[in-house]
């Protein structure tokens, strides 16, 4: 079904295709802007949710033949056409959209009114040099949106947390930001924009989220690296680790772990409204630095109870180019 908005809307400029894309053109644009900016890709990302309904809705028309048809022709009429009130269409001179669109594809017609052809063809009782007859202006649109940007501390993304913008007038805007958000998203906050005929647009603030010093964020996983000592990693034992809500998990260590193994718990990492990640614990073996004469001895009869073992036995092999 045309759409008014559709003299608006420039959907080739939105999936940054030429006006003469073949199919395979525009189905190979829109699935790369999907993937990119995908809800589930962007949670809580307001305005990447918003190219994406802009995308689908343009490949939703280009990927129609008779669509795709009719929104060229309605773009090729309102080119450069500006619609005001008066002239000598329509009853009382004040034919509007709806009477336009009706009248292109199919609506009712009266006796003598032009069809599609007739309106690219110079007959059908336009005024010279425009479209004067169909009267009403552009729907008034919002205001424009604004932009800012802040910071929030590690603990602030994975809990959330509310922060107070203050305008050059003293007034404190206060944006909520939801629990789970990734370094780098925006948040919208609607109505604080600029001021416009239909209403204010929306304030668009991008968040930079700090760095912590144990916990590590890998999308929704978090990864934190755990010492061991040798005798822990060769014997195996039971570890108690930090989580991010503040308290403490008992993790097993398998005997014969080596540094650089990655213990995976599902369910502790960042919570987000659609998805959580887990708590990835990487260890690594510490060697002790200073060893008293009793430890020394232990090793030492440890290197001769595995003598004859060799781990890099293999290792000229796996180096052959």
């Amino acid at each position: 079904m045309a759409s008014q908005d559709w003299i608006e809307k420039d959907f080739y400029a939105i999936l940054g295709v030429a006006k003469d894309a073949s199919e395979a053109d525009i189905k190979k644009a829109y699935r790369k802007l999907a993937r990119k900016y995908h809800p589930d890709t962007n949670p809580g990302d307001d305005v990447a949710e918003q190219k994406f309904k802009d995308v689908s809705e343009a490949n939703s028309v280009l990927s129609d033949p008779e669509q795709r048809q009719q929104y060229d022709a309605i773009r090729a009429m309102g080119s450069g056409a500006r619609f005001t009130s008066g002239g000598p269409g329509g009853a009382g001179g004040q034919a509007g959209f709806e009477d336009i669109f009706s009248n292109l594809f199919g609506g009712s017609q009266s006796a003598g009114q032009p069809d599609f052809s007739n309106l690219f063809g110079g007959g059908g009782g336009f005024g010279q040099g425009g479209f004067g007859g169909f009267g009403q202006q552009a729907p008034p649109r919002k205001g424009a949106d604004r932009t800012a940007t802040t910071s929030i501390s590690f603990a602030g993304s994975i809990n959330g947390t509310t922060i107070g913008l203050r305008e050059s007038n003293g007034e404190v805007i206060d944006v909520r930001v939801p629990a789970g958000i990734k370094d780098g998203q925006s948040v919208r906050v609607r109505g604080r924009g600029q001021p416009g005929p239909a209403g204010n647009g929306d304030l668009i603030v991008k968040v930079k989220v700090a760095d912590h010093p144990f916990f590590k964020r890998e999308e929704n996983n978090i990864r934190i690296h755990v010492p061991v000592t040798f005798a822990e990693a060769a014997l195996g034992t039971k570890l108690s680790v930090p989580t991010l809500d503040g308290g403490h998990v008992s993790v097993k260590v398998p005997a014969g772990s080596n540094s650089g193994r990655t213990l995976r718990l599902k369910g502790k990492g960042v919570k987000t409204s659609k998805a959580t990640g887990d708590l990835l614990i990487v260890l690594d073996v510490v060697v002790p630095q200073n060893l008293s004469d009793e430890a020394r001895k232990a090793i030492e009869e440890f290197a001769a109870a595995t003598e004859g073992e060799d781990p890099r036995a293999d290792l000229l092999n796996k180096a052959k180019l």
